[in-house]
């Protein structure tokens, strides 16, 4: 009896031991480590890829926003717009709205989304690329397609009084390729074009 209650100790004690050293190491030392590293390697994106403009907080890499007219709900002429966002870019709320491609709902919410991005950007209907009218499934995407931003580039031009060519230039310079060459596809981040538009328009 005395060896079987000696024997359940001793095996309780490793027991425990084992879950402290486990706890140490997975739980402190490991995290450390790994936010050390990614600190030393990775600092900017291990912090969010934030982006500084005029010494201020702008935004990030990782998430869209919008770019309205500031106290409105409008979108901003001035600016390349982004792909529309369930969520209202919100990083707490990411995830598409689930409607099916054959849902009538989202249908119509594609059909009058066309007809806006169309009639701000001066074009017709059928030049305006899905990315413009539908959002990605996380809707947080920062990025749109080429496409997308080629059709806005007559109105941005015009609203900042530059000339087209400087317009596509600066859309050509910010298209980025694909990953690694042959993942996704050609991208542009949205908020690192309005800043360069910023940049040129200003100057």
């Amino acid at each position: 009896m005395n060896n079987s209650v000696a024997n359940t100790g001793r095996l309780a004690w490793a027991a425990l031991r084992m879950l402290l050293v486990l706890t140490v190491v997975t739980g402190v030392l490991y995290p450390l480590a790994v936010t050390g590293i990614a600190q030393g390697l990775f600092n900017d994106k291990a912090n969010g890829s934030i982006v500084k403009a005029d010494g201020r907080e702008v935004g990030s890499e990782l998430i869209g926003q919008t770019w309205n007219i500031r106290g409105t709900e409008n979108p901003d002429p001035k600016w390349f717009q982004p792909r529309p966002s369930n969520s209202g870019y919100d990083p707490l709320a990411t995830g598409s709205s689930q409607l099916g491609a054959s849902d009538a709902k989202l249908t119509k919410m594609v059909g009058d989304a066309k007809k806006q991005v169309a009639s701000f950007n001066g074009v017709p209907e059928s030049e305006v690329p899905k990315d413009a009218v539908t959002g990605s499934a996380s809707a947080i995407d920062p990025h749109i397609s080429p496409e997308y931003a080629e059709i806005q580039i007559k109105r941005v031009a015009k609203a900042n009084g530059l000339s087209e060519q400087q317009v596509t230039k600066l859309v050509d310079d910010h298209t980025e390729g694909r990953t690694a060459g042959f993942l996704g596809e050609p991208h542009i981040n949205v908020l690192r074009l309005n800043l360069a538009l910023k940049d040129l328009a200003a100057h």
